[in-house]
């Protein structure tokens, strides 16, 4: 049984989605706002580019720890008590970490704020997917991916108008993070739930749903390696800092854009194939731009265009598995999809930069296409299975 207790009229139904993704928004301003203030912070204390990297990896180390335990959390806890549980320690961690005296201490408050992230995300995705109706879940996914993309532009716009230094960021940022609890605690009676039913391990759906939890592996690698080296890759072929910061504008436009068209059209078709049809476009965008100059407008629409398709696995990804599971089982898939995002964002930027330093600027591109390539080549092999 994966329902709440008492079945959800049409209104309530709509009532407890849009808590889910109002709050989830609302968390994805405080750690947007979060992300660049932990970084500047440690660069003003001194602390190496090495260092602050390996710090900011420890948030990625403690989702793929804290991953697998989400489903029996959930269970044991609640969902939301767990959530606003979550919120507050996330909270809790950010204004630790300006407290902080010792670089030292900033392992484990990044641990636990990256395990407080990892429990939002994946009890958020799992109770969006969990109530959405099937002929309208891609649409509901691209609208929780398109709320949470804008809700993440706005956190450095408040950082920008705050400043990096002092409390006032920081205190600022952990209220965000709380005002995200107001749905969630509004939304008493209509929230999904899960019970002791047998559900699979988290790692389990690599395997059996190896089409969708993929999807986030790839968006998530791909995600961090633009974000890290597409200005870069700008700069390096002669543009100026404004324009390089405008390619990575098109990127982000395009992420936003993207989303809720091809969930609707997700909703129409067999999600795999659109799966395949978004890696294998994003494969070839990536291919061909280091043969159109980057000065160009063209190169500027096709970047618009490849990111968002490429941005748009993540949700195509998210409705595939509600389509296929449910219950504990769907709570441990989107635990799963959460994981190997992260395991993305730690492989990505590492892997294309030795591609751009092997083949300098032109091997971020390619490895892009290879990634893309071979998660199609997965899905192709999928629907072949299928089709025997």
């Amino acid at each position: 049984m994966h329902a709440p207790d008492r079945p959800l009229g049409h209104m309530s139904r709509t009532a407890s989605i849009a808590a889910a993704i109002s709050a989830i928004t609302v968390v994805g301003v405080g750690i947007s706002l979060s992300i660049p203030l932990l970084a500047l912070e440690l660069e003003v204390r001194g602390i190496s580019s090495t260092w602050i990297g390996v710090n900011t990896a420890v948030a990625g180390v403690a989702t793929i720890i804290t991953a697998p335990f989400v489903p029996m959390l959930v269970r044991k806890v609640g969902l939301r008590a767990l959530l606003v549980g979550a919120i507050a320690l996330a909270a809790a961690s950010l204004v630790g970490f300006k407290a902080a005296p010792s670089f030292l201490m900033w392992f484990p408050l990044r641990f636990t704020f990256g395990a407080a992230l990892c429990i939002l995300f994946a009890v958020s995705e799992f109770w969006i997917n969990a109530l959405a109706p099937p002929n309208r879940r891609g649409l509901i996914m691209g609208v929780y991916a398109t709320a949470l993309s804008m809700g993440a532009a706005l956190g450095p716009a408040i950082l920008s108008v705050l400043g990096a230094s002092g409390w006032a960021p920081y205190l600022a940022g952990a209220a965000v993070l709380c005002l995200g609890a107001i749905p969630i605690l509004l939304a008493r009676g209509i929230t999904p739930r899960i019970h002791n039913d047998d559900h699979h391990g988290v790692l389990t759906f690599v395997r059996h749903s190896p089409s969708a939890v993929l999807a986030a592996l790839v968006f998530g690698a791909i995600e961090t390696a633009v974000m890290t080296f597409l200005p870069l890759y700008g700069l390096r072929l002669g543009l100026s800092e404004t324009s390089a910061s405008l390619l990575l504008t098109a990127a982000v436009l395009g992420n936003v854009a993207f989303q809720i068209p091809i969930g609707l059209v997700s909703d129409k078709v067999d999600r795999r194939i659109l799966l395949l049809v978004c890696a294998l476009v994003g494969s070839a965008g990536a291919l061909t731009l280091p043969f159109v100059a980057v000065s160009s407008p063209l190169f500027l629409a096709m970047i618009f265009l490849a990111t968002g398709i490429v941005g748009s696995l993540y949700t195509v990804g998210l409705a595939h598995l509600g389509e296929r599971y449910h219950g504990a089982d769907l709570a441990a898939a989107n635990a799963a999809f959460v994981m190997l995002y992260s395991v993305g964002l730690i492989i990505g930027p590492p892997v294309a930069g030795l591609g751009m330093r092997l083949y300098n600027p032109y091997g971020f591109a390619f490895v892009i296409c290879g990634m893309l390539a071979m998660y199609a080549a997965v899905v192709a092999s999928r629907l072949a299975l299928r089709a025997r």
